[in-house]
């Protein structure tokens, strides 16, 4: 079944959470939450000190299947700075038929720093299932994220033969859109084998760094470190974004890669030396 052929499920999770972060003198400080449905944050905490609030949003269900609507609206506001993750992998479960949405949409003022974190998302052989991302920037603002998806429970052997998946990243500034990413890809599709695609490598990534032009010190680092994976990891730039791309085996090194990428864009833009989530070692 295609995605643009699905009918929306009559029935559910339907979850909404909205977060607001706001600067308060030397402090961030998660200043509005709200939700309706499974789809919660935790208390925010401030490993690094009080300027960096961290939260780790919870979806208890513990995945995503047909039928489910999740969405996410943040709002960073002037001078505020977070950083968002997640305690664990995203599951997309097999579907009956109905389509399962994610969408988060962020929308940082001016001179406010949003860092997308999360841990990778698994697509279970026969999800139907959209993911949408969308970022606004106002003057100054500056975001780094990240989208590590995994096809299929590849430690059970399980490929993704079948479904679809689809994926749309987009970054607007003051001026317009300054990226655009769009994929389709089918379970068992050519996408998924062809050398122009995944050449039969379950994990597909994106890193990006955005608000800011673009020093071609920092890309050139960045290409060292890509270039030192031992999977496929690309880097580019486009005005105001730099852009890394992932194809490999193994979530974990896709984590490995872009870590070691937000290591060195994070002081260039964030002007913060890293600061891993705990959760991530857990």
């Amino acid at each position: 079944m295609n995605l643009r052929d699905a009918q929306p499920a009559a029935a559910g999770w339907q979850a909404h959470l909205e977060l607001g972060y706001a600067a308060r003198e030397e402090r961030t400080i998660l200043a509005h939450r709200r939700h309706n449905g499974p789809l919660l944050v935790q208390k925010p905490f401030y490993p690094e000190g009080a300027r960096v609030c961290h939260s780790i949003l919870v979806h208890p269900p513990g995945g995503i299947a047909g039928g489910d609507r999740l969405q996410i609206d943040v709002a960073a506001d002037a001078g505020a700075h977070a950083v968002i993750t997640t305690p664990g992998a995203t599951k997309w479960y097999r579907s009956n038929g109905d389509v399962a949405e994610h969408r988060s949409d962020l929308r940082l003022a001016s001179e406010a720093r949003l860092e997308w974190l999360p841990q990778a998302s698994i697509v279970f052989d026969a999800a139907q299932a959209k993911q949408t991302h969308r970022v606004s920037l106002q003057r100054n603002a500056r975001y780094i994220g990240w989208d590590i998806v995994c096809y299929g429970r590849i430690a059970r052997g399980e490929r993704f033969a079948c479904g679809e998946f689809q994926s749309r990243t987009e970054i607007f500034g003051t001026d317009g859109r300054l990226w655009s990413d769009h994929a389709v890809v089918a379970g068992g599709g050519p996408l998924l084998s062809s050398r122009a695609g995944l050449n039969g490598q379950p994990v597909s990534a994106l890193f990006l760094a955005a608000g800011v032009e673009i020093e071609r010190e920092l890309i050139d680092r960045c290409r060292q470190i890509a270039g030192r994976s031992p999977s496929r990891c690309g880097v580019t730039s486009v005005p105001s974004v730099l852009a890394a791309r992932f194809v490999g085996d193994s979530i974990e090194a896709a984590m490995a890669c872009f870590t070691a990428l937000w290591q060195i864009v994070r002081p260039a833009l964030m002007d913060r030396v890293a600061c891993a989530p705990r959760i991530w070692q857990t």
